[in-house]
């Protein structure tokens, strides 16, 4: 048995293919027959018919399936062709997007430019920060050969803006910045609470940022009245920052267990967790100890 299909699969294709054109030549004699109907044709009619109306209705089958299955790769390709121009699209609209973003952060650093105008400033972008999810320290792309030196106040831009911290070294090309929330900073400030206003220090606490995105606020006067939402800014008093510069807002603030002072805690004006650009005031702050 299993000879015979072998036998049977071994059957050269020309072979197959010359009883096709028997049958076709078969079939078109049919049709030129039964145009003279006679028993003969008759009967030839009644074998013919029926395997020419099935071969046609196969055919007419297959023609559809290789019309869909065109149409098929024709939708496929146009597809493919979709999907990558649509690709492109979104990576356009990625690119427009940041782009938009990016000018939104320039026009808030010009802000800043324009409100501490009595000041020499200049742009920089962010190109390292170190471990964490908070800017607290970071390495901007400009250095000496700007003309930034260490001890230059440092601010970005925001709903209003404010400081971010001090350039702590500095080389040619680029320059080290520790913002006011790392945990070894302390800056002086001024509580705007009145004519005088009320001094306070604000102490960096990244673990505290991390839980609330606040800071400390301390030392201020027992008898001082300070709401939520009390501005402040650097203190003339600071050794290392200059005046007026928006730090945050005060909130929480009581007095302490020891009925001696108030603290509390601060709101910072600048986002610390997105940081991209920043303003660099290459002023620097003189004591009278310096002059």
């Amino acid at each position: 048995m299993k000879e015979k299909n072998r036998k049977a699969r071994d059957i050269p294709s020309r072979h197959i293919l010359y009883a096709v054109v028997l049958l076709c030549a078969a079939l078109i004699a049919s049709t030129w027959l039964l145009g003279n109907t006679n028993p003969v044709t008759d009967r030839i009619a009644d074998a013919i018919i029926p395997m020419q109306t099935g071969l046609n209705s196969l055919g007419g089958t297959i023609a559809a399936k290789l019309e869909n299955l065109r149409t098929l790769w024709d939708a496929q390709e146009e597809n493919q062709l979709l999907k990558e121009e649509l690709a492109v699209l979104r990576s356009e609209n990625s690119r427009l997007q940041e782009d938009h973003y990016e000018l939104e952060r320039l026009r808030t650093l010009l802000n800043l430019k324009d409100e501490y105008s009595q000041y020499t400033m200049t742009a920089a972008r962010i190109i390292h920060k170190d471990s964490g999810n908070w800017y607290h320290s970071f390495l901007i792309d400009k250095g000496s050969a700007d003309g930034i030196q260490v001890g230059c106040n440092v601010l970005a831009g925001g709903a209003e803006g404010g400081l971010v911290g001090i350039v702590t070294s500095v080389g040619e090309n680029y320059a080290r910045v520790r913002a006011i929330i790392d945990d070894t900073s302390n800056v002086g400030g001024t509580l705007l609470i009145d004519e005088t206003g009320a001094s306070c220090v604000i102490s960096g606490d990244l673990k505290l940022m991390t839980e609330e995105e606040m800071l400390h606020l301390g030392y201020i006067d027992k008898e001082a009245v300070v709401e939520d939402g009390t501005k402040v800014l650097t203190s003339n008093l600071s050794s290392e920052y200059l005046p007026n510069i928006l730090i945050g807002y005060a909130t929480g603030v009581a007095v302490d267990s020891d009925n001696m002072q108030q603290s509390g805690y601060l709101i910072p004006a600048v986002k610390f967790d997105n940081l991209r650009e920043v303003m660099v005031i290459l002023d620097l702050k003189v004591t009278e100890k310096e002059e």
